[in-house]
């Protein structure tokens, strides 16, 4: 194999993850039919799951009486702040299922009660469906005089930049902070980590030319992405992880940077082993597992329940 061309960590843990989603998903995945794929992603996620911590407790609700959300409430709070889940799955798989072990252990190391959001999803529901589902709990609960931190990973971290720019733009207060994870954030697809890791484990740059075609977001418009806004001072403070093994890391690591040339504060993080959807993996991957304390460490801060 052609390791400039399929580039591949060497993590012991983080190669078993891969191994294990590999053997869920024949190599012609993206062509097959969106309920397909919606099934493997599924089973693919039910193999990860994990009891949830000790006293957590959830309920599931509808807010603006039209999108399906869950809350998250462990045993112990610790702060008054409300954190934002919006899930991964490129704008086509995902549910509140999809992620509900993770949400549940951020929201318990975080002392803090969370909301996850089952937003449309594409193609049934094209852009701006997703964004509006997640501005309109955000909405709610800023109404509700609540802080709010945001979460997404990969399509959830683009519809949570993106919720903080449209917030911005209508002057919105009460973000304090946006947690970004792998996120897809409008990059070129041909340049930097695009071609570098065109062919990456987990998620390939023809995979997220994909989901762009199925979305169907206006190029250029800084909600769908959030790297073509005109300005990015007066957004709020982030933390950017990235996958080292994956086309979108460039998208994260140029977010940082120009937020951070904007005066907004911001700590980035690049996951060296990494591969993408590398949150699953945090449970038997030494690298995901130190991902995953940071994480929690900075929805703690942004929280304020350090």
């Amino acid at each position: 194999m052609d390791f400039s061309q399929h580039p591949r960590p060497d993590e012991a843990g983080i190669l078993e993850f891969m191994e294990i989603c590999d053997s869920f998903y024949p190599p012609d995945a993206v062509t097959a039919s969106i309920e397909q794929q919606r099934q493997w992603y599924d089973a693919l996620c039910s193999r990860f799951d994990r009891p949830l911590p000790d006293g957590m407790r959830t309920q599931d609700e509808m807010v603006m009486g039209r999108i399906p959300v869950r809350r998250y409430q462990p045993r112990t709070i610790r702060t008054p702040a409300c954190l934002l889940y919006l899930h991964g799955g490129g704008f086509v798989v995902g549910s509140l299922e999809s992620h509900h072990a993770i949400c549940a252990e951020i929201a318990d190391h975080a002392g803090a009660e969370l909301l996850s959001v089952d937003y449309r999803l594409a193609p049934e529901h094209r852009w701006p469906a997703q964004t509006d589902d997640c501005y309109g709990v955000l909405k709610s609960l800023l109404a509700e005089r609540k802080t709010v931190v945001l979460i997404g990973d990969s399509a959830g971290g683009n519809l949570a930049a993106g919720l903080a720019v449209r917030a911005k733009g209508e002057g919105l207060s009460g973000i304090a902070g946006q947690v970004l994870i792998y996120p897809a954030l409008g990059g070129d697809l041909v340049s930097g980590s695009y071609e570098e890791m065109a062919n990456a484990p987990g998620l390939t740059t023809a995979d997220v030319s994909y989901y762009r075609i199925v979305l169907q977001a206006p190029a250029g418009d800084p909600v769908a992405g959030p790297l073509a806004a005109s300005s990015f001072a007066g957004l709020p403070p982030a933390f950017i992880t990235v996958a080292h093994f994956d086309p979108l890391r460039d998208d994260g690591r140029n977010y940082a940077a120009r937020l951070a040339e904007a005066g907004v504060e911001v700590w980035f993080r690049e996951e060296p082993q990494m591969v993408h959807a590398w949150l699953r993996a945090r449970h038997m991957s030494d690298g995901a597992r130190a991902g995953f304390s940071a994480i929690c460490a900075a929805v703690s801060h942004f929280a304020g329940s350090n």
